[in-house]
């Protein structure tokens, strides 16, 4: 059984993943994507470990939600972590089974 931590740490990994890929798509805009989140969320969903590391495939748009929430609040809080980290513990503890 996988512990919470070594969960967080391999979600962080591939949000970590998403953003180098989206990066590269939006290359020509620098990365710059207002509609960033639904970008991750699918390629989450659809493209990477996610579903099996939270024992079910979230829904998109809960997912993407989500994703606009964690980046508002990492904004506001200005935590001293990389947001990948932040918003791994925030996905698992919205959308883990555990």
């Amino acid at each position: 059984m996988t512990s919470s931590k070594d969960q967080a740490q391999k979600i962080s990994e591939l949000l970590h993943e998403v953003g180098e890929t989206h990066h590269a798509v939006y290359r020509i805009t620098d990365g710059t994507d207002p509609d960033w989140a639904s970008f991750y969320s699918n390629w989450l969903v659809t493209l990477s470990e996610l579903p099996e590391l939270l024992d079910e495939k979230p829904v998109r748009s809960e997912l993407t939600a989500l994703l606009v929430e964690a980046d508002r609040d990492y904004t506001r809080e200005d935590p001293d972590e990389r947001w990948e980290d932040y918003y791994a513990r925030r996905l698992l503890a919205e959308l883990g089974s555990g």
